[in-house]
């Protein structure tokens, strides 16, 4: 006897050594009436429309059939393992439980009149016997079912997951082949999509059973006269039959004795196709299509989505390179207008002053007004000196150039310090020399909290800790002022400031957060606010950065040069 479900077992154990005696005493007295009974079922079960496959399975399920076996001397498990083998065929042609059990009653009807006449005085116990039999048949069945369906609900969870955790489209194309192939038994798989153009099939994904699946780079198989058309539907394919030109892996003719073929459609349109090869003649019943089917289009819902997700990740590696260089080209310009103020109306300004000294100096002592009109006008240059000296510093600090992040920082609080009335403490954390770029974002990025916390925070001390670690920069801005809603500040339409970091952060693939606890009165105790940003370190603005933009071809290096 071949090993047995678990489930099995408890069916062919219900069967008592006294039940087995009677069953065996039914199968003697049967056996001479099987064939007869066999072709009147199969008779009445054909004027019911019921198809040949099922006429079949069914008949392998009824008391003669078990007469059949136990008259050759097998236990009555045998009998139970045909039962289980062709209740799985029965849920795969989709059959329904209840449509069995009234088949049975039908084979019942036919039995009744025969065993009364032959045994009218064993009649009782025979009728034990069947129900006992039926019982087991029916909780076979049961089985069958459920690892028919188990197993459909298993082979679907298993696209889920390979769906989930696949990386890009060709990972996703091969585990689905791949778990499509071992839910089929199937011993090798191929996966094909159309080409843009449509005119030619494109081998995706190969697999085979016991091997890892994988990608292949095989010539383009060109569609011929209606092979489209006619791959359009899922079908079983015999390489010795007329459709051999249907495989689209010309080996497969002389490989496999049987093919199954499923097409990746969506909206009446074919965009690709699996085929599956059993080395053996295996026939593909109407569940197992179904089930396919919807597996295939399933697939082809996922490979839209990893396509979609890809194009999606290709957009925004476009857009975060377009933010750096946008990023760098406004360094840029902040360079060459401070360079300019400097050389230009800086120098012109000193000019000025100097010159106005000089007529200070020249004019006679008597001419107390013009010197003093003179001197009030000197005063207005210096200040404005002064002043543009500050923007250019802003626009441009050297010493972040020179002396690196930590350094200027340390001179951005100090200026801070010296326009406001707010206690200030930094700390800084392996904040070493960093690429340039990331510098000048971090640089500014504290820059705007200044800005922001000395127009509305009305705070009294700022806390600012900076550090590098693991490729990334941490930046935390702390206050204690008055807060805000943090919603309503970044849906406003007339402020730039929060959102214009929040998308200089995001489009660098940082993270930025915004904690703040608006007081509700003037009295009430100030909790703040609070930024924390993590930003990968970035070479943006590094000679590294600069070359690949050149390569890009978005600048020359002639345009880099005044910045290095």
């Amino acid at each position: 006897m071949s090993e047995i479900s678990p489930e099995l077992a408890d069916a062919a154990d219900v069967l008592s050594d006294q039940l087995l005696v009677h069953l065996n005493r039914l199968a003697i007295i049967l056996l001479p009436h099987a064939d007869s009974l066999e072709r009147r079922f199969v008779k009445k079960l054909a004027k019911l429309r019921v198809g040949p496959k099922v006429r079949t399975a069914l008949v392998a399920l009824t008391a003669g059939a078990a007469a059949r076996v136990l008259a050759t001397g097998l236990p009555p498990a045998k009998f139970i393992e045909h039962v289980e083998y062709n209740g799985r065929r029965l849920a795969k042609l989709n059959l329904s439980p209840s449509s069995i059990v009234e088949a049975l009653q039908e084979y019942d009807r036919l039995l009744t009149p025969i065993l009364r006449k032959l045994q009218p005085s064993e009649y009782a116990n025979f009728q034990w016997v069947r129900e006992q039999l039926h019982f087991c048949v029916i909780l076979t069945l049961n089985n069958a079912y459920y690892q028919v369906r188990e197993a459909e609900t298993q082979a679907f969870y298993e696209l889920f997951r390979v769906e989930m955790e696949s990386r890009n489209l060709d990972e996703l194309l091969a585990g689905f082949l791949q778990t499509l192939v071992q839910v089929c038994h199937a011993d090798a798989g191929r996966l094909y999509l159309l080409n843009d153009a449509g005119t030619a099939w494109i081998l995706r994904s190969a697999s085979t059973a016991g091997e890892i699946p994988h990608s292949v780079e095989n010539p383009p198989v060109q569609i011929r006269g209606r092979a489209l058309q006619r791959l359009s539907r899922a079908q079983q394919i015999e390489p010795a039959s007329g459709k051999a030109d249907l495989l689209l892996d010309e080996s497969w003719k002389s490989k496999f004795k049987s093919c199954w073929s499923v097409p990746l459609a969506a909206v009446g349109r074919t965009k690709g196709v699996m085929q599956f090869g059993f080395s053996k003649p295996y026939e593909w019943l109407p569940r197992e299509q179904e089930m396919l089917s919807a597996a295939a289009e399933r697939c082809l819902m996922a490979a839209e989505k990893a396509r979609l997700m890809e194009s999606l990740a290709a957009r925004e590696e476009q857009v975060r390179q377009l933010a750096e260089h946008m990023l760098h080209v406004e360094e840029m310009e902040r360079r060459r207008i401070s360079r300019e103020l400097h050389d230009e109306a800086g120098q012109s300004l000193l000019c000025m002053r100097l010159q106005m000294e000089m007529l200070e100096n020249s004019l006679p002592p008597e001419k107390v007004e013009w010197i003093g009109r003179l001197r009030e006008v000197r005063d207005l240059t210096e200040r404005t000196i002064i002043e543009m000296r500050r923007l250019i510093a802003a626009l441009s600090p050297a010493v972040l150039e020179q002396l690196g992040l930590g350094a200027a920082l340390r001179q951005l609080v100090t200026r801070f310090r010296r326009l406001h009335p707010i206690r200030v403490k930094l700390q800084l954390t392996k904040l070493g020399r960093l690429p340039q770029g990331t510098e000048i974002i971090v640089y500014r990025l504290v820059q705007e909290c200044f800005n922001n916390i000395a127009k509305h925070s009305h705070a009294t001390a700022v806390n600012i800790s900076a550090a590098s670690a693991d490729g990334t920069v941490r930046l935390n801005v702390e206050d204690n002022g008055v807060g805000f809603q943090v919603e309503e500040a970044f849906a406003r339409r007339d402020s730039f400031g929060l959102s214009g970091m929040r998308e200089r952060v995001a489009l660098l693939g940082g993270h930025f957060e915004v904690l703040s606890h608006p007081a509700e009165s003037a009295s009430a105790r100030k909790r703040g606010t609070k930024i924390s940003i993590l930003l990968p370190i970035s070479t943006i603005g590094s000679r590294a950065g600069i070359e690949r933009l050149i390569q890009s071809g978005i600048h020359s290096r002639k345009e880099f040069a005044a910045v290095e």
